[in-house]
């Protein structure tokens, strides 16, 4: 992976591919094989054609979802990644809001049933500590990879990959890893930020392969952009 660029905030999303992997590494943690190369702490993928909506929801690339009610949902109800931030935060503090943050406002029912429970001022808080924390602490690098059936599900080389992380003995988060004061045991467990795939089957010779195409592709098309 270290064969292709590292990226930080800011970026031109433009350059992103439309199909592929990301890899998160979050400053301050490193991988246990000797010397300081960041630690992977997340991998993620999309359906198809929707790399660059991902990026973009969870940097929040787009400001106007921010402008947010009672009756539309937060910005990490749309990205999994800002809500398990949200959640160690909150926890952190030994907030009682975690309930409420916990809560999908992406649906009309909850928005009916707990809205009137919000506190905008505060959820808007938490959202750009977020925000602060992904664009000041985390980067990635990603791969090109077009095909749906190889990049998703059980079988997918996502799953793959998190559980090679995952099994990992030696990547351990380190004790200011804000992921330990996750609610969320997976996460606290694991060192990643993630809850799925972390028990499959580790990458094999043929993932390996499909991954050193994919990087090796992934550069030639980075340097023609």
């Amino acid at each position: 992976m270290e064969q292709l660029p590292l990226i930080r905030f800011p970026f031109k999303l433009e350059t992103l591919p439309e199909n592929g992997i990301y890899f998160f590494y979050e400053d301050g943690e490193f991988w246990g094989h000797g010397g300081e190369k960041l630690r992977i702490v997340r991998v993620g993928t999309h359906k198809d054609g929707n790399f660059r909506s991902r990026i973009r929801e969870h940097f929040l690339l787009d400001e106007a979802w921010m402008d947010f009610d009672k009756s539309k949902p937060k910005p990490s109800d749309r990205s999994i990644f800002r809500k398990n931030l949200g959640r160690a935060l909150l926890n952190k503090e030994k907030d009682d809001y975690l309930k409420i943050w916990e809560i999908d406002f992406t649906t009309r029912r909850n928005q009916e049933l707990w809205g009137d429970k919000r506190d905008m001022e505060k959820e808007k808080k938490i959202e750009e500590k977020i925000t602060k924390i992904l664009r000041e602490k985390f980067s990635f690098r990603f791969i090109i990879l077009d095909p749906h059936v190889e990049r998703m599900g059980s079988k997918g080389l996502e799953s793959s990959l998190i559980g090679t992380l995952a099994s990992c003995k030696s990547c351990r988060p380190s004790s200011e890893w804000l992921g330990n004061y996750s609610p969320v045991k997976k996460i606290q467990e694991s060192g990643l930020w993630l809850v799925q795939h972390l028990k499959s089957n580790p990458i094999n010779e043929k993932d390996k392969e499909i991954i050193l195409r994919a990087v090796e592709e992934t550069n030639k098309r980075m340097k023609i952009t």
